[in-house]
Order: structure tokens, then C-alpha cells, then sequence
């Protein structure tokens, strides 16, 4: 028996990807494939930690076989990625697999099974780990009364993405503004003649610091102070979907060429958060 679905893939972020170029980052795209379709999101360059924040809707997507099998055991999704490069044809980067959420057209979509929510899915490259995909899948059936009855996309749109959609209210994480602040960057024993390096950090591919670091001859230290200000950036409220800090280190070479010296990631920024003192609760304690 034929079934017809429309599969949306709410693709959000990406984490701790392969560093694809010699720059130590690359210039990463998914492509999601289900049955006989295929998408692919947008390419955000020079970032191990894209956020694409990009729906892709698959329509028409016919299967075939019993209505309840269709809901508890959902053909696999497979999710690629890529690093695009300038020339020739893009890299791959890793694999992972997925199983949507599965929506009769005689159901409901409400909690607790709809809308669902952002997962974390491991991305393999061989048999070695190659990052992390936070994304959402659901697979709707199109009943009698066609697509006009399936559940609405919800904004917000942006229109200077033109017909790029964006993961919908109540899927896609709340988003609160932060200032992140590096301070006190060290580098010894890594340059054996006097050079100028770069220390450049980004945070979710959508931000970045930048400072020289003077590294001197072999066995000496040099130090700087690093500090962002500014408006800041948006991350989700839930912490645990915080991006890592990526830090890299570029040898300043002549005519503006940069070369890699080393890079560090810093998985998880939760415990560098600054959280206010209670003011309320300590005029209480001095009270009591």
C-alpha cells in the first residue's frame, strides 16, 4: 500500500568537525539524503562549528507498505559532510544516521511527541568520531486533504536569506545575547625563530577574537591579553547546546600569508559562565 509523506529535516549546528583545509578549519555543508531525494544546506565557510539553522523539506516522498510500520519503523536518514573547495569537488567529512519522528495523518501533532526536539547525532569519518550533528527529523503523512493540512511552518523568516528557510519557532533553540572574553594567552616552545603569531578563536563558526602573539626564540614565552567586546553574540539559553571555543595559532608570514602553528578546542564553556550574585539572597544572609 502506497503511503505519501513530507519529511522535514530541521538541520541546526554542527560540532567539532574535521579540519578539512590547511587553515585548520573548513568550509562545511550537509547534504541529507532519504529514499530517492537529496538536499544539501547552505556552505558556511571557515568554521568547524556551523550553524546553518536551515529546514529542508522533502516532498512527495512515497512509501510503501502498512501504516503501522511506516510509524514505528521509519526508512533511515542519511546525513553527509562535506567541505566545499574553490576547485574540484567537495571533501568528505563524515556520516551519520537518523530515524524521523513519524506523524500519521489521523494523529495529532502536539507534545510530547511533536514538535521534536533538537538530538545530537555522531558523526563518524571511518570508524573514528568526526564531530556531532544537532538536528531534529520528522516524517509527515499527507492525508486526503493534501499538504494544506499538515502542521505549519512557524518563522521566523529572514528574508536576506532569500528562499532559505530557517528551523522553526519551538524546535530551534531560545537564543540569549553573551559576551565572550579570552584573556591571558600563552605560547611557548612553539616557534623556533622570531616570528609574530595570531591567536584566532571562533565560537560556533559566528565569532572570532584576534591579537598578536610575539613568540620569540625556542624555549621563550610570550604572553598577550585577548579581550571581545562589543554587542556579543547569541547562543542558545539551554547551555548544554553551547558550541566549543575553538583557539588557533598562525604564524604571520610576508605578503599576508598565514601558517598554521597549532589549535586548541575547548568543548564546553559552561563552567566559564559568569553568573551574577544573588544580591537579594546575600542581603538576607547579612540580615539573619
Amino acid at each position: 500500500e502506497k503511503q505519501v509523506f513530507q519529511l522535514r529535516a530541521h538541520m541546526y549546528q554542527a560540532r567539532s568537525l574535521f579540519a578539512a583545509d590547511s587553515s585548520g578549519l573548513s568550509d562545511p555543508f550537509a547534504r541529507v539524503f532519504f529514499i530517492s531525494q537529496s538536499q544539501c544546506t547552505e556552505v558556511l565557510n571557515e568554521t568547524l562549528c556551523p550553524t546553518w539553522d536551515q529546514l529542508l523539506v522533502f516532498d512527495n516522498v512515497e512509501l510503501y507498505g502498512e501504516a503501522h510500520e511506516m510509524r514505528d519503523d521509519p526508512p533511515i536518514i542519511v546525513i553527509e559532510i562535506y567541505d566545499q573547495d574553490t576547485v574540484g569537488k567537495a571533501d568528505f567529512m563524515g556520516r551519520t544516521f537518523a530515524k524521523p519522528v513519524v506523524k500519521m495523518s489521523d494523529e495529532q501533532y502536539c507534545p510530547p511527541r511533536f514538535p521534536p526536539q533538537l538530538e545530537y547525532y555522531q558523526i563518524y569519518r571511518g570508524n573514528a568520531t568526526a564531530g556531532d550533528l544537532l538536528a531534529a527529523f520528522e516524517l509527515l503523512q499527507i492525508g486526503p486533504g493534501g499538504k494544506s493540512d499538515l502542521p505549519p511552518i512557524d518563522g521566523p523568516m529572514d528574508m536576506d536569506r532569500g528562499p532559505i528557510l530557517p528551523v522553526p519557532l519551538g524546535i530551534r533553540p531560545v537564543l540569549s545575547r553573551y559576551r565572550v572574553e579570552v584573556t591571558n594567552v600563552h605560547v611557548e616552545r612553539c616557534l623556533g625563530r622570531e616570528s609574530i603569531s595570531k591567536g584566532v578563536g571562533k565560537a560556533g563558526g559566528n565569532w572570532e577574537y584576534q591579537g598578536a602573539v610575539h613568540g620569540g626564540l625556542a624555549g621563550n614565552q610570550a604572553a598577550a591579553s585577548l579581550k571581545k567586546t562589543g554587542n556579543g553574540i547569541d547562543l542558545p539559553e539551554n547551555e548544554l547546546l553551547h558550541p566549543p571555543l575553538n583557539i588557533r595559532v598562525v604564524d604571520c608570514r610576508a605578503f599576508g600569508r598565514y601558517t598554521l602553528v597549532g589549535s586548541h578546542t575547548v568543548s564546553s564553556l559552561r563552567k566559564f559562565i559568569y553568573r551574577p550574585p544573588d544580591r537579594k539572597a546575600q542581603h538576607w544572609n547579612m540580615a539573619g
